[in-house]
């Protein structure tokens, strides 16, 4: 892994491969690599904590090892299963082709290294330097949570019938939380910790130009101010930075050089989601698109 010698640098690295970070967010990037700390993104939905993770990875020439968290995940699936489907057909074999197999030895052959299903935390902690990814913490169970900071603590997790298994290198590890619960202190006090707010209007341009260099600088910039303003109605799921540029290469797929009322109301739906805000941007669409 190459080194980053600062903020800056990170910050560069980051811009090549597209992904645009404010001084705040490359100064705790970078931290996070020089501290050895996990660092915890929180934010709205769609305001690029996930593609930072992604960023960091290509940025630094390593893998991204994902964990996506949802209610009633456990540590078997963070962490290992045993392939029961090959542990029965290895002991039907045994049955069948050494009949005098000492039972202690054939127990023990059940648990073998072929046996194991790595889940991503011990892919991780095996194969760093990686980065692990682990996406929206808030979505798991407080006892998930409680394991997660263990394994966090330590970088190291023992398997019973195999041993402990040490990360050799720490890996790099992102959190992300959307808020829908509080992550605990616990966890946030290992952690480096930084708030993802949407990007002001001239940054959102100029991800749209960096990231879709296809796209007119006129047509970048109607888009990233629309979707400002649709932001600033109530809406069940405001548009992240991901809808900007999927309803810019919409417009661009369509060869519209101008954004105007009647393309925009017919390509809402590559920035909305939901039919209760499609309507209410579309009753808004005059003032939304004006200059």
């Amino acid at each position: 892994m190459a080194a980053v010698g600062s903020a800056g640098e990170l910050g560069e690295r980051l811009r090549a491969t597209g992904y645009l970070a404010g001084d705040g967010l490359a100064t705790v990037g970078y931290l996070a690599l020089a501290l050895k700390r996990p660092l915890l993104l929180e934010g709205e939905p769609g305001t690029g904590k996930t593609s930072l993770a992604a960023a960091i990875a290509e940025a630094l020439g390593l893998e991204l090892i994902r964990l996506q968290c949802y209610e009633g995940i456990d540590a078997s699936q963070a962490l290992y299963d045993w392939d029961f489907p090959r542990q029965i057909l290895h002991l039907r074999t045994v049955e069948a082709t050494s009949s005098d197999a000492a039972v202690e030895e054939v127990e023990k052959s059940l648990f073998d290294e072929r046996f194991l299903l790595s889940r991503p935390v011990l892919r991780a902690l095996r194969e760093s330097p990686a980065v692990l990814l682990v996406d929206e913490i808030d979505r798991a169970d407080d006892e998930f949570e409680a394991f997660l900071l263990e394994v966090l603590s330590t970088y190291e997790v023992t398997i019973p019938e195999l041993g402990t298994v040490t990360a050799e290198v720490p890996p790099i590890v992102v959190l992300t939380s959307n808020r829908t619960r509080e992550v605990h202190d616990a966890l946030k006090r290992r952690c480096l910790y930084h708030w993802i707010d949407h990007p002001g209007l001239a940054r959102e341009i100029e991800i749209v130009r960096t990231r879709l260099p296809e796209v007119s600088t006129r047509l970048a910039e109607q888009v990233a101010r629309s979707v400002q303003r649709i932001r600033e109605l109530d809406l069940l799921k405001p548009p992240g930075v991901a809808e900007t540029l999927d309803w810019a290469r919409a417009l661009d797929a369509l060869g519209t050089g101008v954004l105007d009322v009647e393309t925009a109301a017919a390509t809402l739906g590559a920035v909305l989601k939901y039919r209760e805000d499609t309507d209410r941007v579309r009753e808004s669409l005059d003032r939304l698109l004006a200059s």
